[in-house]
């Protein structure tokens, strides 16, 4: 394959999120056959099985999308030690109704970050719990639970120096991955 289109979930809703600011950074270091388009989740009606026969037209938005995604990228932050709700309710809305999962097979990356010392660790083992149950494929290692301090980005909003390496490398391992589930 030439190209791959990659979506990428992330889990804030906040105009001026660590975690949407991480996303921006983070495909910067991608190669040039790579190409991100983050999806749009805060407009999804909260999730109701009644609405399965007649999704909304986000919901097959979301969904679409992600049907034309070779990989996925979800960049999230923790809440109260979980998954963001905004970020459930897409991972609900996209995988039903049964039958009808649009997660099922594509790979995927997940990584976050927090001003908490463990970062977003608790977030991304419930979401590979999740993943399990989608029949997401996650990319195991580097975990990349990233502490939010000073540096952490650059005055132009890149990956600041000390993260670039670390963060680089798990880039690279994730292109590996898709690349290998997309053969």
């Amino acid at each position: 394959m030439s190209s791959y289109q990659i979506a990428v979930v992330v889990g804030s809703l906040r105009k001026d999120s660590f975690n949407r600011k991480l996303a921006d950074a983070l495909v910067k270091l991608a190669p040039p056959e790579f190409f991100f388009k983050q999806l749009e989740i805060g407009d999804l009606p909260l999730y109701n099985q009644d609405d399965d026969v007649q999704q909304a037209a986000s919901v097959k938005r979301l969904k679409a999308e992600i049907t034309a995604a070779q990989g996925l990228l979800f960049v999230t932050p923790e809440y109260n030690r979980s998954i963001p709700g905004v970020l459930k309710n897409a991972l609900d809305h996209a995988s039903r109704p049964s039958g009808q999962n649009a997660w099922a097979g594509k790979p995927a990356g997940v990584l976050g970050a927090s001003i908490g010392a463990i970062g977003t660790a608790m977030a991304q083992q419930h979401l590979r719990n999740v993943f399990a149950y989608l029949d997401m494929p996650v990319l195991g290692q580097p975990e990349a639970f990233i502490h939010v301090k000073e540096g952490l980005f650059d005055a132009t909003g890149n990956i600041g120096v000390n993260s670039k390496q670390f963060l680089q490398n798990w880039m690279d391992r994730y292109v590996a991955w898709v690349k290998k589930h997309v053969a």
